[in-house]
């Protein structure tokens, strides 16, 4: 872990357990759904949602752990933003099989293309770990904080859909 960067990854920590916390409450309130509905939603929606602040919560908590050198740490971030890229990929597929289209691009832009430049700037900063550049750092803090973002967008997708799906039924 570089110097100076545990409050940072404490207070992402704590953010995205907090809001995965958040989540299992609002998807109680899906009771009242019909079964396929919930399925539905729970694919295109929460899971990514729930994954994205894991995804955080693993992070945060890899970049306290004191790592005997910048290799082990390097090789578990970028298996992370490189899982991150194939599993926003899944997602995209999913939403559009499931009739859940993204065509605005205020839509697009934080459920896909944040998540997207999160990963890669993941992948980025793990490679620049490993050589010891001192741009590492600033793009792994980056990466936690636009898969934060994009989690918290997505959390507000996921209450759009609950409140939408509710007066549907």
């Amino acid at each position: 872990m570089p110097h100076g960067w545990d409050n940072f990854s404490i207070m992402a920590g704590t953010a995205a357990a907090t809001l995965i916390g958040l989540l299992f409450v609002a998807i109680t309130v899906t009771t009242g759904l019909p079964t396929s509905r919930i399925v539905q939603g729970t694919r295109g929606f929460l899971t990514p949602t729930l994954v994205r602040f894991a995804g955080v919560l693993f992070l945060s908590l890899a970049m306290l752990v004191p790592w005997p050198s910048a290799w082990s740490i390097g090789i578990i971030l970028g298996l992370g933003g490189l899982t991150g890229l194939i599993y926003q990929t899944t997602v995209v597929i999913t939403r559009h099989r499931a009739g859940l289209f993204l065509v605005d691009w205020h839509n697009w832009v934080p459920n896909v293309g944040i998540p997207v430049l999160g990963n890669a700037s993941l992948i980025v900063g793990a490679v620049g770990l490993i050589a010891e550049k001192s741009f590492a750092p600033y793009a792994i803090a980056g990466a936690i904080a636009l898969l934060l973002f994009a989690g918290i967008y997505g959390a507000w997708g996921v209450t759009l859909w609950i409140i939408t799906n509710r007066d549907n039924r």
